[in-house]
């Protein structure tokens, strides 16, 4: 099963809502500045504390961690004084089976440097970048930007550039974005110092999620009471899902949080081409692997963390009848060692021993100590490599071992043959090459 391929085949919203992103507009392609301005990008802004409305809105980041947007703004703009400081929009899209960002790049990228440009205002940033790894969306961003200097939108002082990347997982983790910005490799840094600190050239610089600044642009000309019109208490306002696997209508949709997984499949995903699922792969890879049982829960940040995943950057796979979660989890394990960025010593060896171990159950040739080291790899191992990759390929191994222990154990040997080599065949199912558009 491809989970990316088709992730661009359909869009749309919940119908429950008034969409702020997936406007109706949006049907016919990219909205240029007259279409955007008719919306009200680029508009006046309604609140007088913009930071204190992110705030207000509980806006947390949309690129995968879910870090509150407020605290990384007021980090830039009251960090070392006052002086030069940058902007970064963050669209590189390294997550598999994540196709929003690149949608909204493609259809309303004018949406996205209505936030940016917000952002360098707010912060006091006298450079912004819109960082790209996926040529679709370059195109898009150039012709939006020539738009913004004819009208003379781009404020005086600021300097305005794009700077494209090849896309890989790594490539999105904002040390690895300011490491590429300044003229390195795409790849993470150790911390401190982050990149509020010491960003881009040294200097303070905010890295924000391309969906996350078009939030915020819509929270300030509409302010947070607006915002949590949709949502719950602990997750207000609208996000972007990308629905794939055995979905009917696989493709990016705007919906309200708080909707259970099963809701968004059979609503705007159109419901499931072998009833019933499998499981779920959850915010990408990153959230890890759930049984079908979980199919009803809420798709907000604490009722996802309390069943031990998380949304990430809203990718959600459903499993078909034929997806078994030994063959899924190993070909995941073995995508996650290939793209280990080969830096972390933690890194390599913990991601191949998962591969490995994996590998083995999926084989029938596992141990019978396996289902104990995934669990242990999986409380162990997070944050302790330079970035968050390892913590995905953590949370995978513990998930399989606890949403599926029958699985597992089905895949283990019996004690006597422990001395069973590990395998060294995947089939590579969901390398990069196939599941990266």
């Amino acid at each position: 099963m491809n989970t990316a391929a088709v992730a661009m085949t359909h869009f749309g919203h919940h119908p429950d809502i008034i969409p702020r992103l997936v406007v109706p507009q949006t049907r016919n392609g990219r909205l240029d500045l007259l279409a955007e301005r008719a919306l009200g990008s680029y508009g006046p802004v309604v609140c007088e504390d913009v930071m204190g409305e992110l705030k207000a809105a509980l806006l947390r980041g949309r690129g995968g961690a879910g870090f509150p947007a407020h605290i990384k703004w007021h980090s830039v703009a009251g960090s070392a004084g006052p002086g030069p400081r940058v902007v970064v929009a963050n669209g590189e899209e390294g997550e598999p089976a994540s196709a929003k960002d690149r949608w909204l790049l493609t259809h309303r990228p004018h949406a996205v440097l209505d936030g940016l440009l917000l952002a360098a205002a707010v912060t006091g940033a006298d450079r912004a970048i819109v960082y790209l790894s996926h040529p679709e969306t370059v195109g898009t961003i150039e012709e939006s930007i020539a738009e913004l200097r004819a009208a003379d939108l781009v404020p005086a002082g600021l300097r305005l550039d794009v700077h494209v990347v090849a896309p890989t997982y790594v490539a999105g983790e904002e040390s690895a974005v300011c490491r590429s910005l300044n003229g390195g490799p795409a790849l993470p840094l150790a911390k401190p110092p982050r990149p509020f600190e010491s960003g881009v050239s040294g200097l303070p610089t905010l890295v924000s999620n391309v969906e996350t600044l078009a939030h915020a642009a819509w929270i300030a000309r509409h302010g947070a009471e607006e915002y949590g019109r949709h949502g719950t208490v602990g997750s207000p306002g609208t996000t972007l899902v990308t629905l794939s696997g055995a979905c009917e209508r696989p493709g990016v949709y705007e919906v309200p949080y708080g909707l259970s997984v099963q809701e968004l499949f059979t609503g705007p995903g159109g419901g499931y081409t072998s009833p019933p699922p499998s499981g779920f792969l959850m915010g990408g890879w990153f959230g890890g692997l759930l049984s079908a049982e979980r199919a009803e829960v809420a798709c907000c940040y604490d009722a996802v963390r309390a069943v031990g995943s998380g949304l990430g950057c809203g990718a959600i796979t459903a499993l078909g009848a034929e997806d078994t979660p030994l063959a899924v989890a190993a070909d995941i394990a073995a995508w996650y060692a290939e793209e280990s960025a080969q830096q972390c010593g933690v890194c390599v060896k913990g991601t191949a021993a998962i591969r490995d171990a994996m590998g083995n159950l999926r084989d029938g040739i596992a141990t019978s100590a396996t289902a104990a080291n995934l669990i242990r790899w999986g409380t162990t191992l997070p944050r302790r490599g330079a970035c968050a990759f390892l913590d995905g390929a953590a949370t995978l191994a513990r998930s399989l071992a606890t949403e599926f222990p029958a699985a597992v154990s089905a895949g283990a040997l019996a004690p006597s043959a422990e001395s069973a080599e590990p395998t060294s065949s995947h089939s590579h199912r969901y390398s990069s090459k196939e599941t990266t558009p």
